[in-house]
């Protein structure tokens, strides 16, 4: 089934500004990723990612798409994780959507995001980063590798080491996780974020099935 397109362009033509608006606006929703990270004071920084995804199980890989400021100045997680080699990726559900906006919050280096949302902390086990107690899900990571490709966009590789779950989310025996009790929030764009209240089944089958079916 073919239909007509409204609307095109060439990314070539637009402004870096109109590009973002329009990913951001269509690759949706997007996972958020609240990144705890220790500066070499000791300051413990938290920020927001929905430049964020899982990548690979072997090796486990998350890719985290870092922005920083103009004049290529790293923002606190960009230096914190070059500097310690190490950060735990916290996942946002809807209740910790509302402290995770505050972390969002552009506070300086000695301000931590923590203490400003009213979150708590518990150690990290693997990686010397703390976790936020109050997240679902949370991964500690090791940094693997990093690509810059442009004086402000940097693509961060980590491995993840360990993960966390909050109790009643994942069967110790089956590993399948509750998404009942998870709710995970998803960026959307501009002030958007959604919920997964409506979601549905879609059974891949085989190529031998789909046959079958049509003949």
């Amino acid at each position: 089934m073919s239909q007509s397109v409204a609307f095109t362009a060439a990314f070539a033509d637009l402004e870096p500004k109109e590009r973002y608006k329009l990913l951001c606006a269509s690759v949706t929703p997007r996972p958020i990723a609240l990144v705890t990270c220790v500066s070499t004071e000791g300051v413990v920084n938290a920020a927001p990612f929905s430049f964020f995804n899982v990548f690979s199980e072997d090796p486990a890989l998350i890719v985290l798409g870092l922005q920083h400021r103009p004049g290529n100045t790293p923002k606190d997680t960009s230096r914190n994780i070059a500097a310690a080699g190490a950060f735990v990726v916290n996942l946002v559900d809807e209740a910790l959507a509302e402290a995770m906006n505050i972390c969002a919050i552009d506070f300086p280096p000695e301000v931590s995001e923590i203490d400003a949302a009213g979150l708590s902390l518990l150690p990290g086990v693997t990686v010397p980063v703390p976790r936020i107690a109050e997240a679902p899900f949370a991964l500690e990571c090791r940094k693997h590798s990093a690509m810059s490709f442009s004086p402000t966009r940097e693509l961060l590789i980590g491995e993840v080491v360990r993960i966390h779950a909050r109790e009643g989310l994942v069967d110790p025996r089956t590993l399948r996780v509750s998404m009942d009790g998870y709710k995970p929030v998803g960026r959307m764009f501009g002030d958007g974020y959604s919920r997964q209240n409506d979601r549905f089944d879609l059974r891949r089958g085989t190529y031998a099935e789909w046959v079958a079916e049509r003949g």
